[in-house]
């Protein structure tokens, strides 16, 4: 994906591609909203950094790292495109992992992201954008219907294998 680091909310935020070296930050930041497995010491990191290495190595995807005009990690979200032949052919936005840090809810820079992203899909050939949300994260739905998005499919997971 061509995307390249920008600001948000005039210059009080950064979206950059994230570095392997922000894994550990991301993971944090998943445990505290309850969606990351606890206890990432170093060995539990590396599946985190294998998934990081494949998301890396492909250019149909984009993690970002959000970070605040200090330099602290802010928040971070995934960009997937896809090709896909339902929708006469339209290419997917998958919007992955959206998720900022709690104390900076509700100012402005979930929306701020959200809006660039769907921007940053457009302008890499994406004609719709989706997402999947975690069923307990109900403010997290209000914010995406705010957003425009709508409540379409029931989404179904089915885990392959147990994690190491």
């Amino acid at each position: 994906m061509d995307i390249r680091e920008t600001s948000l909310l005039n210059g009080a935020f950064t979206v950059r591609p994230a570095v392997r070296a922000d894994v550990p930050l991301i993971v944090e930041l998943l445990e505290a909203d309850g969606l990351g497995p606890a206890g990432t010491g170093e060995h539990r990191l590396e599946p985190y950094l294998q998934a990081y290495a494949a998301i890396a190595a492909d250019p149909a995807h984009f993690l970002a790292a959000v970070e605040d005009a200090d330099g602290r990690f802010a928040g971070t979200l995934q960009l997937t495109l896809i090709p896909c032949l339902a929708a006469g052919g339209t290419t997917r936005l998958q919007i992955e992992a959206v998720h900022i840090r709690a104390d900076l809810r509700s100012r402005g820079l979930g929306t701020a992201l959200m809006d660039w992203a769907v921007g940053e899909g457009r302008r890499n050939g994406a004609g719709l954008a989706q997402l999947t949300s975690n069923k307990r994260r109900d403010s997290a739905h209000r914010f995406y219907a705010r957003l425009g998005f709508e409540a379409s499919h029931i989404g179904f997971k089915r885990f392959l294998a147990q994690a190491p």
